[in-house]
């Protein structure tokens, strides 16, 4: 394989979450269903484990979301979906090791992440990396807010 044909497959691969983006119903859904089942054992695994997780999924995330636009030909492509691991693992960081809670939160996250209200729009404004990855990360910011209000 070349270099070039490597290089795509690799950036494919990490940002649609090993491939979830590329099924044909509802992809944002199985990358976040991706995160969910990540959660769990991240969480019992400290704070700092968790954190250092999401990290290297959010830079991943930046990293892969702009060239993969690029080969797949789409701004915000729905296949990229390593966006929405990093939005939903914001979303229940810190959540207390309950899969009510958890489930909870997955559905206000998808809510938001689709229905968009202001000012998730904004943070995506653009065409690059950072904003395919904002806006889900300010939905995953304001599905914890929700679940804090909650009592979470």
């Amino acid at each position: 394989m070349s270099n070039r044909r490597s290089h795509k497959f690799l950036v494919l691969a990490v940002a649609t979450a090993g491939g979830l983006g590329f099924f044909p119903l509802a992809p944002g859904t199985w990358g976040s269903l991706a995160a969910l089942l990540l959660w769990r054992p991240l969480a019992q695994s400290g704070p700092w484990l968790y954190t250092l997780a999401f990290a290297i999924i959010l830079a991943a995330a930046l990293l892969t979301a702009g060239p993969a636009q690029k080969y797949l030909g789409r701004i915000d492509h729905r296949a990229i979906v390593l966006d929405e691991v990093a939005g939903l693992l914001l979303a229940l960081a810190g959540l207390p090791l309950s899969w009510t809670w958890a489930v909870v939160g997955f559905a206000l996250f998808r809510l938001l992440d689709i229905i968009k209200p202001w000012p998730i729009p904004w943070f995506s404004a653009g065409h690059g990396a950072l904003d395919v990855v904002s806006d889900d990360l300010i939905a995953g910011l304001f599905t914890r807010l929700l679940l804090e209000g909650l009592g979470c």
